[in-house]
C-alpha cells in the first residue's frame, strides 16, 4: 500500500513507515527516549531525503512529548523555573540550528553534515552508555552498592555567577550552565532531528544534581517547546515538513510507546542502559557505513534556486 509524500516528493510504503513509528514508538516507551535519534536516521536509510526527515521528525517528537508533558505536570513531577531556564537557552539553540540548517543546505553540505554529526554524537554516547551500563551489572553481580549522588552536592557549577534557586529541583546553581545545556540541546534538535532527551536526561543529573523525580518531566517540556519551534521555524524557511509522513509516524509512535512502556517495567535499569546504547552505537555505526562506502551511483544532479 503505497502513499505518496508531497513534501519528500517520493512514494513509501505506509504498512512499512507505520510499523517504523510502531517500532521507535515501543523504544521511546521503553527507554524513556524522544526516539528522534533513532526515526530520523531510519528515515534517511529508506530514501526519504536528510533534510526532510530531520525537519518532519521534529513534528513527531513535539506530538509525542506533549501527552508526556501534560502527564507529569498534572502530577506536579517537574520543575517549571528549571524548564523555563532551559528553554532561554533552547529558543535560541533551536533558532541556531534551523540558521545552520539553512546555511548547509544552501551550500549542498548538509547531507554530509547530518551524516557525520549522528556518526559522531551516536557512537560517543553509546560507547558511554554501554559502559555505563556493563559497569552496573558488574557491580550488581558483585554485591557492590552503587556511589551515591546527593541532590545539593556541590560541583564546578557553584562558583559561578548569577545564581538561582529552584526549589523543585531543591538546588542553587547559576543559570550559566543551565543555559548552555538547553542551547546545546536545541541547536541539536533542530539540526539533526533529534528530542535530545538522552543527553538532556543524563546531563541534569550528573552536572545539576537534579534530583530524578522531576528530571524526565522538565526534560519533556523543553523537547515539546523547542521541537514545536523547529517545526514553526523549518515549515517557515525551508518549507521541508512533510505532514503526511508526520502523521503517519505520530500514528505509529504513540500506538508503540504504549506497549514499550509496559515492556520496559519489567527490566531492571542496567540492562536499559546497555540495551539502549547497543542500539544507539548501532545506528552511529550504519552511518559511519553508509559514509563511507562506494555509491552505486558517483553523480547527482541539483536543481540552483534563483535569486
Amino acid at each position: 500500500m503505497q502513499v505518496y509524500l508531497p513534501i519528500a516528493e517520493l512514494s513509501v510504503n505506509v504498512l512499512l513507515v507505520l510499523a517504523m513509528g510502531l517500532a521507535v514508538g515501543f523504544i521511546s516507551g521503553m527507554f524513556g527516549v524522544g526516539g528522534g535519534f533513532l526515526m530520523t536516521p531510519l528515515l534517511i536509510f529508506v530514501g526519504i531525503a536528510p533534510a526532510v526527515a530531520v525537519a518532519s521528525v521534529t513534528t513527531h517528537i513535539a506530538a509525542s512529548s506533549f501527552s508526556g508533558a501534560l502527564n507529569y505536570w498534572r502530577r506536579r513531577a517537574l520543575d517549571p523555573a528549571l524548564a523555563a531556564m532551559l528553554l532561554v537557552g533552547g529558543l535560541v539553540g533551536t533558532t541556531l540550528g534551523v540558521w545552520l540548517f539553512t546555511v548547509l543546505r544552501q551550500l549542498g553540505q548538509l547531507d554530509l553534515a547530518i551524516g557525520l554529526s549522528y556518526v559522531t554524537l551516536l557512537s560517543i554516547v553509546g560507547v558511554l552508555m554501554i559502559s555505563e551500563g556493563l559497569r552496573a551489572m558488574f557491580r550488581n553481580w558483585r554485591g557492590t552498592p552503587a556511589a551515591s549522588r546527593r541532590p545539593g552536592s556541590h560541583t564546578w557549577f557553584h562558583g559561578l555567577p548569577l545564581k538561582f534557586r529552584f526549589k523543585q529541583s531543591k538546588i542553587y546553581v547559576s543559570v550559566i550552565p543551565v543555559w548552555g545545556i538547553g542551547l546545546v540541546i536545541g541547536f541539536l534538535g533542530a539540526l539533526m532531528g533529534i528530542g535530545g532527551g538522552f543527553l538532556l536526561v543524563p546531563a541534569l543529573i550528573y552536572l545539576m544534581r537534579v534530583p530524578t523525580n522531576v528530571v524526565i518531566g522538565t526534560s519533556m517540556v523543553l523537547t515539546l517547546v523547542t521541537m514545536a519551534f523547529a517545526t514553526l521555524m523549518h515549515a517557515a524557511t525551508n518549507h521541508l515538513v512533510d505532514a503526511v509522513l508526520a502523521l503517519i509516524l505520530m500514528i505509529g509512535g504513540v500506538t508503540g510507546a504504549q506497549f514499550g512502556a509496559r515492556a520496559g517495567q519489567r527490566m531492571r535499569a542496567e540492562q536499559l542502559r546497555l540495551l539502549l546504547g547497543l542500539l544507539v552505537l548501532a545506528v552511529g555505526l550504519r552511518f559511519a557505513f553508509d559514509l563511507v562506502v562506494r555509491p552505486p551511483d558517483l553523480f547527482s544532479v541539483r536543481m540552483e534556486e534563483r535569486q
